[in-house]
C-alpha cells in the first residue's frame, strides 16, 4: 500500500469525499480517474479522496498512475490512497466505480466470463459491506455489469439496493450520437432516449418517446433506419469499437460513467438518462420481474434517481424488452450459487 497528500491549490469549499476505482492501472481506470481528479465528477469545489484499488502484481502499474495523477497538480486531489488491501480501498467510501473485472478472452464462453467475474464481485460486496459508508453510491462498470452489480448487491446487505447500479449510459450516450448525426442535431437538443435491459447485444434502444428541443419526433424518424440501422449498431457498437482500434471502449466507458455518477449525486436537470438499477424496487413495472439489475429510463433528483413512470409500450417495445429480460435471467441461473439470498 502506498499514500500520499497531494498539495492543495484552492480553497476546498467542502469536506473531501472518498471515492473507489478498482482495476486502477486498466484502462477505463486511467481515464476515469484523471475525469474525477479535475472536478468533472462532483464539481470545481468539491475535493476527492482517491482510493484506488488493483491485484498485487500491480501494483507497480498503479504507482504509475498514481505518480502520474500527481504531476497532474489537482486542486481537487486531497489524498491518494492506492492499495490491493480491500479494508483500506473500500473504507468510508462514498462513492464505487467497479471498474476491475477480467476481460473477455479468446474462445471464452460468456458463461465462463459469468462465473469468473462473478466471483471476483461477491468479494467486491462483502469488502463495500464490511468498510464502506452505508450510503455509498455504486456503479458497476467492468462486464458483464448487470450481473455483476447484482452479485456484488446481495452479497452487501447493509447497503440500500438502491445503491447498487450498473452503467448502462454509455449505450445512453451512443445512441445519442447516432440519433444527433441522422437528425444533424445537437446532443444537448434531444431528449427522451431510453435504454431497457442488459449492456448486451440485446439492450433495446429506444426512441419511442424521443424529442428534439422539447418537440416530440418520432413520427418523423424512418423506421427501416430505425430498427435496421439505429438499433443495431448501438448494440453492437463495443465490437465495432474493437474492431477498429483493436482494444476495448475506455475513454468512451470512462466518461459515460462520470455521466452516470454525477446526475445520479447532482441531478440530471430534468433529462431523461439511463440507468441498470434494481428492478425489486418497481413491483413488476414495464414487465420486469424483481430480482435483476436492469436499465430503465429515469430522472436523477437529489442524489437519488426516479423511475419515468406511465409510459405506454407498444408489441415492438415490449418483444424488445421481453429479449434482454430473459437474457437476464438466464444470466442469473448461471450465478445463482453466488447470489446470496
Amino acid at each position: 500500500m502506498f499514500k500520499v497528500l497531494s498539495r492543495a491549490f484552492s480553497q476546498q469549499l467542502k469536506d473531501p469525499v472518498r471515492v473507489v476505482v478498482t482495476g486502477g492501472s486498466g484502462q477505463i481506470a486511467y481515464s476515469l480517474l484523471f475525469r474525477i481528479a479535475s472536478g468533472s465528477l462532483l464539481g470545481e469545489n468539491q475535493p476527492v479522496i482517491l482510493q484506488i484499488y488493483d491485484l498485487p502484481h500491480m501494483q507497480a502499474a498503479l504507482r504509475g498512475v498514481v505518480m502520474e495523477l500527481l504531476d497532474g497538480a489537482f486542486p481537487l486531489v486531497h489524498e491518494i490512497v492506492a492499495s490491493d488491501l480491500p479494508e483500506t480501498i473500500y473504507a468510508n467510501a462514498d462513492y464505487a466505480f467497479l471498474v476491475g473485472a477480467k476481460p473477455r478472452g479468446p474462445g471464452m464462453e460468456r458463461g465462463d466470463l459469468l462465473k469468473q467475474n462473478g466471483e471476483i464481485f461477491v468479494k467486491v460486496g462483502q469488502a463495500l459491506d464490511k468498510y464502506a459508508n452505508k450510503n455509498v453510491k455504486v456503479l458497476a462498470v467492468g462486464n458483464p455489469v448487470n450481473t455483476n452489480a447484482l452479485i456484488a448487491m446481495s452479497n452487501a446487505p447493509s447497503i440500500p439496493k438502491e445503491n447498487f447500479t450498473a452503467m448502462t449510459r454509455l449505450d445512453h450516450n451512443r445512441a445519442l450520437c447516432q440519433l444527433g448525426t441522422y437528425l444533424n442535431a445537437k446532443v444537448t437538443d434531444i431528449g427522451n432516449i431510453a435504454v431497457w435491459g442488459n449492456h448486451s447485444p440485446t439492450m433495446f434502444p429506444d426512441l419511442s418517446y424521443v424529442t428534439l428541443n422539447g418537440d416530440k419526433i418520432r413520427g418523423k424518424i424512418d423506421n427501416t433506419w430505425y430498427e435496421k440501422e439505429f438499433i443495431p449498431v448501438v448494440q453492437q457498437r463495443g465490437t465495432a469499437i474493437i474492431a477498429a482500434r483493436k482494444a476495448s471502449s475506455a475513454a468512451s466507458a470512462a466518461s459515460a460513467a462520470v455521466d452516470h455518477v454525477r446526475d445520479w449525486a447532482i441531478g440530471s436537470n430534468g433529462n431523461w438518462v439511463s440507468m441498470a438499477v434494481p428492478s425489486d424496487l418497481y413491483n413488476g413495472e414495464y414487465g420486469v420481474p424483481p430480482g435483476l439489475i436492469f436499465s430503465y429510463p429515469v430522472v436523477c433528483v437529489n442524489g437519488a434517481y426516479q423511475l419515468v413512470k406511465g409510459l405506454k409500450l407498444d408489441e415492438f417495445q415490449q418483444n424488445k424488452i421481453k429479449v434482454t429480460v430473459n437474457e437476464l435471467l438466464k444470466e442469473k441461473e448461471a450465478v445463482a450459487d453466488l447470489i446470496r439470498k
